[in-house]
């Protein structure tokens, strides 16, 4: 078993080293073939090892980093003037070699340029993209689904991009060797959408590289029917955060429901181990992790507000995407797909 090191911004998220640290000795012990770098302030990552009863050694290694990005500072300031913050640093240890693997829970637009920018996009990639997966109605399969918020504005041509993207992918993941890949519109009929999905239709439609299958409605997405949903990061973004506040309000109206009577109350404690099983599937916890695909190097982005079992997730999709060997998987795709003048350039 070869070994896998992962780069942790020890500092970004809501919570910071409170939630790194413990997530990160808790993959340690998971993985037997890990290795991390924290990166961050050194002198408060080692206090809080020996709190934690652990220090620095063979497979946990600190870094140190004297900045910090703030989770509501500008992309472009951060890009500019945190030269040796825990995020930039942490991309660093992928783009010298040190690290197979970037996982950080802080500033999405910050941490989406600085990788941008330090990594470079693949050839025939224009924009990275925001991919992350979803549970479905069929036990064992998820669906994924890209842009999630990286790219507000896109073109066509950047659409049939995060489709090839997303395909290989999830041929890598999976290994499905023909995933089918959907576009997510207002209706399912060819006279539905704006121009741009007209366009971008077209286009897949036309490309030998995807198995696409027309397109999904938003009420779909969880069905299972297809391995892969394209849409732009600004639509994409409001149908994630749509499903996050559905999902909490369900919850929380089940909670209230069933606190309501003396009878709600036994109803819950006999049907406890069947919600427990349907929280536990649909925890957006346990799919914690967006990967930042198109790049040359890997970067999974955690949620802000991720506790320690979800940010220990967020390192095990990294584990997956180094095991799959993702970006070379993409990169060999996109080669196929471009004229032999530019794929000789490239």
């Amino acid at each position: 078993m070869s070994t896998i090191t992962i780069a942790l911004d020890a500092m970004g998220g809501d919570y910071g080293p409170e939630v790194t640290i413990p997530a990160a000795l808790q993959a340690l012990r998971q993985y037997p073939n890990l290795k991390l770098r924290l990166v961050g302030d050194e002198e408060l990552l080692t206090k809080l090892l020996k709190l934690n009863s652990e220090a620095p050694g063979e497979r946990l290694f600190i870094q140190h980093a004297s900045q910090e990005v703030a989770m509501d500072e500008s992309p472009v300031h951060a890009l500019r003037t945190k030269k040796d913050s825990s995020m930039r640093v942490a991309i660093n240890q992928v783009k010298e070699g040190k690290a197979d693997a970037c996982v950080s829970a802080g500033n999405t637009g910050a941490l989406m340029a600085t990788a941008k920018f330090v990594l470079k996009t693949l050839p025939g990639i224009d924009r990275p993209a925001i991919i992350s997966s979803f549970p479905s109605r069929i036990p064992g399969k998820l669906v994924r689904m890209l842009d999630l918020g990286g790219n507000v504005d896109c073109t066509d041509e950047n659409l049939v991009q995060f489709a090839m993207m997303g395909s290989a992918l999830v041929s890598a993941i999976d290994n499905n060797e023909r995933p089918s890949v959907a576009l997510l519109n207002i209706g399912e009929e060819e006279i539905k959408g704006n121009e741009q999905v007209k366009r971008t239709a077209q286009l897949l439609s036309n490309n030998p590289f995807i198995n696409y299958c027309g397109y999904i409605e938003a009420d779909r997405i969880f069905s299972g029917d297809v391995n892969v949903i394209v849409c732009d990061g600004f639509v994409g973004n409001i149908s994630l955060k749509s499903m996050e506040g559905m999902a909490r309000f369900i919850a929380d109206s089940a909670k209230g429901e069933f606190k309501r009577t003396l009878f709600s109350k036994l109803v819950a404690l006999c049907t406890f181990p069947v919600l427990k099983r349907l929280k536990e599937s649909i925890d957006p916890g346990r799919h914690n992790g967006a990967n930042f695909i198109g790049l040359r190097g890997i970067v999974v982005k955690s949620h802000g507000g991720a506790n320690v079992w979800a940010f220990a997730q967020a390192i095990s999709e990294a584990i997956k995407q180094v095991e799959a060997d993702v970006p070379n998987k993409i990169s060999r795709e996109m080669s196929a797909s471009l004229p032999e003048e530019e794929r000789k350039s490239a």
